[in-house]
């Protein structure tokens, strides 16, 4: 019958020899084999003097270059020498249970069965880095990992303790990471054998962080919870917390009597500034207005809470497992090599999801404008051939369209113009769709065109000491084939 190997974990504690509790001190003297993840401690060079010896891992840290590949190879190690000797120790810094990640390889390995893992604890850097920094962890803090963490991971009002500060370069790609949410000359502290007899704490600015600062593996970095209200406004929750106020009964009072329904010409409103700001290629202001945007999202969603209907996490939840379900090719094991396997693949989804829909253009909203609707009811109709396949039928078709309107006009019959303007309209757009030119983006862009131009014959006017409405047809003409030429550079060959 095999033996399952044995590995004894024992925690060095954060400190010195003072600190490590006795049982473990009395299994560290007969410790044979005994290996170090590293004899960077302060507790090795007593441990020396005992007489214990060891083996060490430092040498893997120059190998390579990622900290998952140190551990696993710790780990791989650790089982070949457990499975040749039957039983060996192992220890590491602090307690085995707090932020030691080959630990938990171990135990994963354990569950597992290729192993029997004891476990001897010491004392975890945290109680004396609470001591040291007088902080109450009752008021929330988070422990995170130096070589592991991201920003979104951070909770800004909370007390934040960074462990695994291992060398100036892991500070630096802290600092960097903590730059992303806290102002480059926020006060953060670094602490070093905190509880032992050469406990250091160091304050000094975040962009100090890795600039002739020695840091090691006893080193940590606690950053404050943030109190200035200022610094937390790019935090989603201050977002949600200020929509909430303003129509909470003591907010304002405009926003507390919008619904749904008030809300949304302001929608419509606001994405076509947004589209603007794009066509512009205002960047700073694009910010500006995606911001009304989601305003417009966040109130929508506080109203659905105060009904009880939905709030903006079950928003967020149905927009990601969407995301998340209609693009297999990312998520799931669908293959998409380009953008027209993407459309594809999405279409097919969206159908399975519509299957009760009793026509195929239910799916396309009535709450839309005319113009984006036309389109988009043409396209769900190609979808099923009902389309030309080739461009010259839209060409004779819109031809077609306008030779009917022009005959109504002549007939004066206001409801018959009506009906051929808009088949010429619908037309148009079809035309459009063939070259792929959406008419919302197309019509936007000729009035803002016509604005500016517009905007130029005025100014002008104003200069020349005219009035428009004592100048000519043919002045303001003029004046629009000048901005035509600033527009192309001096090219007038441009129809009006």
């Amino acid at each position: 019958m095999t033996t399952t190997p044995t590995i004894t974990v024992l925690g060095l504690g954060a400190g010195d020899l003072n600190q490590l509790p006795y049982g473990v001190y009395q299994t560290l003297q007969q410790a044979k084999p005994l290996f170090l993840r590293t004899k960077e401690h302060p507790l090795i060079p007593e441990l020396e003097q005992m007489g214990v010896t060891y083996q060490s891992f430092d040498s893997l840290y120059e190998s390579y270059d990622q900290f998952e590949k140190v551990y696993e190879t710790i780990v791989k190690k650790l089982l070949e020498a457990a499975k040749k000797e039957g039983r060996i120790y192992y220890a590491v810094p602090g307690h085995p249970l707090v932020a030691e990640q080959t630990v938990q390889l171990l135990l994963e390995r354990e569950r597992k069965k290729e192993l029997t893992l004891h476990i001897e604890g010491g004392q975890s850097f945290l109680d004396p880095i609470f001591t040291a920094l007088s902080i109450d962890p009752n008021d929330g803090f988070q422990l995170l990992d130096a070589t592991a963490f991201q920003s979104k991971d951070i909770v800004m009002t909370q007390h934040v303790i960074i462990s695994q500060l291992y060398d100036q370069i892991v500070a630096s790609s802290v600092k960097l990471t903590l730059m992303e949410k806290y102002p480059d000359d926020y006060e953060v502290t670094l602490v070093t054998q905190a509880g032992g007899a050469n406990e250091q704490l160091k304050r000094l600015k975040l962009y100090e962080l890795d600039r002739e600062i020695t840091v090691d593996n006893v080193t940590a970095l606690y950053v404050p919870p943030v109190t200035e209200k200022e610094l937390l406004y790019h935090e989603f929750s201050t977002l949600k917390d200020v929509i909430h106020t303003l129509r909470s009964p003591e907010g304002c009072p405009w926003d507390r009597e919008q619904t749904h329904h008030t809300l949304k010409k302001y929608l419509i409103e606001e994405t076509y500034e947004v589209i603007d700001a794009i066509d512009r290629e205002d960047d700073e202001h694009l910010q500006e207005e995606l911001g009304d945007v989601l305003l417009q999202v966040m109130l929508h969603a506080e109203i659905g809470e105060e009904n009880g209907y939905f709030n903006i996490y079950d928003v967020i939840e149905t927009l990601t497992e969407k995301m998340i379900r209609r693009h297999p090719h990312v998520f799931g094991n669908k293959k998409a090599e380009t953008a027209e396997d993407v459309a594809i693949n999405w279409e097919q989804i969206k159908q399975e999801e519509k299957k009760a829909e009793t026509s195929l253009l239910s799916s396309v909203s009535s709450s839309i404008s005319p113009i984006m609707r036309a389109y988009e009811l043409q396209k769900q109709a190609a979808k099923v051939g009902f389309d030309w396949k080739e461009i010259e039928p839209v060409w004779e078709k819109v031809k077609e369209e306008l030779k009917e309107f022009q005959k109504e006009t002549k007939n004066r019959a206001e409801e018959a113009m009506k009906k051929e303007f808009g088949d010429v309209l619908f037309a148009l757009v079809n035309l459009g769709r063939f070259y792929r030119i959406h008419p919302e983006e197309a019509l936007h862009m000729t009035n803002r065109k016509f604005e500016e131009r517009f905007a130029y014959i005025e100014t002008e006017a104003k200069k020349r000491g005219d009035s428009l409405e004592q100048m000519t047809l043919a002045q303001m003409d003029a004046l629009w084939e000048e901005a035509k030429g600033l527009e192309n550079g001096g090219n007038r060959d441009e129809n009006r």
